[in-house]
This record gives C-alpha cells, sequence and structure tokens, in this order.
C-alpha cells in the first residue's frame, strides 16, 4: 500500500484535473488521467480502443496505464495526486464485461485511505474530442463509483463545488495539512 497516493475519482467533468493543475502548480507530484491519454493516442492511431469504439478495450488499456502510473511513482516521495486511477478503470471493466477486475486489482494495489470524489457538476460539464459522453452518462460513472469506493474500504470525501485553489486547500488540510 502506498499511503502517499491519493486518487482523484468521481463524476467526469467534475474539475479533477483542474485540481489536478492547482496541486502541481503547489509542487506536488500528479499523475494524469488515463482516459485522456488513451483517447489522445488513440486518435492518432487505430482508433479501437476509444471508449465510444470499444469499451472494454479502452478500460483494459486504462488498467495497463495505471498499473505502470503507480510503479513509476513508487519512485516519488511526497503526495502523489492522481487523476483517476485503477479503481476507475477496473469498474469500468467490470460494468461492461462483467469481469470481477475491481475486487480483484484492487485489493492488491491501495491508495491512501480517502478518496477524493468530484461531483456531479453540470454547471463546468462539458464535452470535448476527448470526452464525448453526454453528463447523463457521467452521472451513471459517479454512481457506480460512489458504490465501488466504499465498498473497496476507503473513506471516499466528496470535494467542494468552489475555486481549484480552494479545493487544493481542501484536499491538503484533509491529508494533514499535506503531510504523510
Amino acid at each position: 500500500m502506498h499511503d502517499n497516493f491519493v486518487l482523484l475519482s468521481g463524476c467526469s467533468g467534475g474539475g479533477k484535473s483542474t485540481l489536478l493543475a492547482e496541486l502541481r502548480a503547489r509542487g506536488h507530484h500528479v499523475v494524469e488521467e488515463p482516459g485522456r491519454r488513451i483517447v489522445c493516442e488513440e486518435l492518432a492511431g487505430d482508433q479501437k480502443a476509444l471508449p465510444w469504439v470499444d469499451p472494454a478495450a479502452f478500460a483494459r488499456r486504462a488498467i495497463e496505464m495505471t498499473l505502470a502510473d503507480r510503479q513509476a511513482a513508487r519512485a516519488l516521495s511526497g503526495w502523489v495526486f492522481f487523476d483517476r486511477g485503477l479503481i476507475d478503470a477496473a469498474s469500468a471493466l467490470d460494468a461492461v464485461t462483467g469481469d470481477d477486475a475491481l475486487k480483484r486489482l484492487c485489493a492488491a494495489h491501495r491508495y491512501h485511505r480517502r478518496v477524493f470524489m468530484a461531483p456531479p457538476w453540470p454547471e463546468i460539464y462539458v464535452t470535448d474530442g476527448e470526452r464525448q459522453h453526454e453528463f447523463e452518462a457521467s452521472l451513471v460513472e459517479y454512481q457506480r463509483l460512489a458504490t465501488a469506493i466504499p465498498a473497496l474500504g476507503y473513506e471516499a470525501v466528496t470535494l467542494p463545488k468552489t475555486s481549484a485553489i480552494a479545493r487544493a486547500d481542501f484536499v491538503l488540510s484533509t491529508l494533514s495539512c499535506g503531510t504523510i
């Protein structure tokens, strides 16, 4: 278990990436969302593992990328903030295939006991070339994660709907003033 690995999860378009940018600006280590990286790679390639083409292939790639990200982050000290992670990818694979990847993988690869959840926030939600699903699909995703995270023994902490600066203050305060 890596107590310094902090997961930001929750609703698509809920401000996780903006929060991550603020945490990076404050000198913390961050790991970008696997899903967006995969979509960029796939759009430049054969496009077979796009989430709207083959959701299972996309989720499997996200699991592989997340495991590689975690391995690379082992060498980092201090807080390491992940924009989505293994729980997100494995729960997506479970949802589309019925595979029990969630419990199997997530038991062996833990994050800090508190997982920060970006709640649905329709006022800031936008689609783009990498996020093509509508807000309603984000709500389904959020509900799936809101159920999975506590079931895996984590404390789900809902992020306030406020500025990235205030959110970063909230996260660091919740993590005991930013110390490990």
